[in-house]
């Protein structure tokens, strides 16, 4: 198999620094190389929709909740993995843009809530799809008998860390 990058770095590490194992390399940076990659690939479909990043997720977490599409802006922080501030501006771009609205919960009407707006979930519903069909092609360079198991040793290597 011909070197490539993480190669030639591991090998020069290996030459500079014989004292350590580089072995660890081989796995990080060719998983940090490939998420930057794959990054790079599902963001260029999210901004065919006009969204970044952030939105997408905003718009998937609560189009995911099933009707009535709405979460308190805590819970939605909870379910992107962002700071309460962060969420505040992604919520702020996604209201101006007519995607999300905010209102007072009909629970507790102290309380605030973002949902979805009609157009919200019509550009979720097609970038979703457009994002599934991205990431079917993206897979397709990977054999049908490893998916499973790439899978596998990447969900428990998550849960252990």
């Amino acid at each position: 198999m011909t070197p490539d990058h993480v190669s030639r770095i591991q090998e020069q590490w290996r030459r500079e620094r014989p004292d350590l194992d580089v072995a660890p390399l081989g796995v990080i940076g060719r998983l940090h190389r490939l998420a930057n990659r794959l990054t790079d690939e599902l963001v260029a479909v999210y901004r065919q929709h006009g969204l970044g990043e952030g939105e997408f997720d905003v718009l998937a977490a609560l189009r995911r909740q099933g009707h009535p599409f709405e979460l308190a802006p805590g819970e939605l922080a909870d379910h992107t993995m962002v700071t309460t501030g962060a969420m505040s501006k992604r919520v702020d771009r996604l209201e101006d843009a007519g995607l999300v609205s905010r209102r007072a919960s009909e629970h507790d009407g102290r309380a605030r809530v973002v949902a979805l707006t009609d157009r919200g979930r019509e550009v979720i519903d097609a970038a979703f799809a457009d994002h599934m069909a991205n990431e079917q092609r993206l897979l397709a360079e990977v054999p049908e008998r490893d998916r499973a198991t790439l899978e596998r040793i990447l969900r428990e290597w998550l849960a252990r860390t």
